[in-house]
């Protein structure tokens, strides 16, 4: 954490039995989910749905606190469909790539995608995976 950082809050989760057969649930009980290993039949989410909502409730909120501060008015809700894939190389071994389509109504294309632009940068998510994993962000 950097000089003159504050933490405004601390998630606590506890988790047991991995992706496999696992349970995630968070300190205050207000997230209890089962685990899974995705693209099986096995009921429970997996973590790359975790991340992708995360992020995108994340991101949203980035891009909301810029058209408050900016003043601009939007015609209606910023919608975000976030896509995180979980790839496997011989080389690397297990990765993630990412992409989020963003759709910001009632504001012309320019404004929209500096927004994106703008909320990109001071996501903490996206500040997160800077460097570390493939994103596209893409306005739709």
């Amino acid at each position: 954490m950097s000089e003159g950082s504050k933490v405004l809050y601390t998630a606590k989760t506890h988790v047991s039995g991995g992706r496999e057969n696992g349970v995630a649930r968070s300190s205050d009980g207000r997230l209890d989910v089962r685990l899974g290993v995705p693209g099986t039949a096995r009921i429970g989410t997996n973590p790359e749905q975790l991340f992708a909502a995360g992020w995108s409730a994340c991101f949203e909120s980035a891009i909301g606190l810029i058209v408050q501060k900016k003043r601009i008015k939007l015609d209606g809700d910023v919608a975000i469909d976030a896509e995180v894939d979980l790839n496997l190389s011989d080389a690397d071994g297990y990765s993630l790539t990412a992409r989020l389509n963003v759709s910001i109504p009632g504001v012309e294309h320019d404004v929209a995608q500096a927004l994106i632009e703008e909320a990109h940068q001071i996501c903490p998510y996206s500040k997160a995976t800077r460097g570390n994993i493939d994103v596209s962000i893409r306005l739709v």
